[in-house]
C-alpha cells in the first residue's frame, strides 16, 4: 500500500514536469497554451451550467417531494410478488439521474444491511453496473448541441435495467 500512495503523491507533479518539457522540448509556449486551454474550459463550464442546473434542481425536488417513496409503496406489491428487494429501488429510480443522489443511496444501503448481505451486494452491483444516464447524456449532449437524443436514451436505459435486472437476479439466485 505504501507504494500506491507514494505513486499517487508523485504523479501529478510528474505530469506537470513531463508536459513543461515536452513544450520546451518543441519549442511551444506552453504558459500561453495553459491560458487559451483555461480560457476555454470556462466557457464549456459556462455553456454547461444551466444543464447542470437544471438536474439539480429537478434531482433535489424528486428527493425531497416524497414521489420516490410514493412509486415504491405504488410498486411494492409486484416487487414482492418478483422477489426484489424493496430497499433497493431507490437506488433503481435514482441511478439513471444522479450519481451524487444514487451514492449516497447506495452508503445508506448498505450501512443499513452490511457489505456482505444480498441488498448490499445487490446495492453495490447496481453502482458498478449502471450508468447516470440522464446526467450523462444531458451533459455530453448539450455541449455539442444535439437535439435528438431519443435512440441514445432508449439504449442507455435498457442498459440501465439490464444491470439492475442482472444484479437481482443473480445475488437472489445465487
Amino acid at each position: 500500500m505504501t507504494i500506491v500512495s507514494y505513486l499517487s503523491e508523485i504523479i501529478i507533479p510528474f505530469v506537470i514536469v513531463f508536459v513543461i518539457g515536452y513544450g520546451i522540448v518543441e519549442k511551444k509556449n506552453v504558459y500561453d497554451i495553459f491560458i487559451k486551454g483555461a480560457k476555454n474550459g470556462v466557457k464549456i463550464v459556462i455553456k454547461l451550467f444551466p444543464t447542470l442546473l437544471a438536474i439539480f434542481l429537478a434531482i433535489n425536488m424528486l428527493r425531497n417531494s416524497g414521489v420516490i417513496d410514493f412509486i415504491i409503496n405504488f410498486v411494492k406489491p409486484i416487487l414482492n410478488i418478483l422477489n426484489i428487494p424493496v430497499e433497493i429501488m431507490p437506488l433503481a429510480l435514482l441511478r439513471p439521474i444522479s450519481g451524487t443522489a444514487s451514492m449516497a443511496v447506495a452508503t445508506d444501503i448498505i450501512k443499513a444491511s452490511g457489505v456482505d448481505s444480498k441488498i448490499g451486494l445487490i446495492a453495490a452491483t447496481i453502482m458498478g453496473a449502471t450508468e447516470t444516464t440522464f446526467y450523462t447524456i444531458a451533459l455530453y449532449t448539450s455541449s455539442i448541441k444535439v437535439k435528438k437524443i431519443r435512440f441514445a436514451l432508449v439504449a442507455s436505459l435498457i442498459a440501465d435495467v439490464v444491470g439492475m435486472a442482472t444484479a437481482i437476479i443473480i445475488f437472489n439466485y445465487m
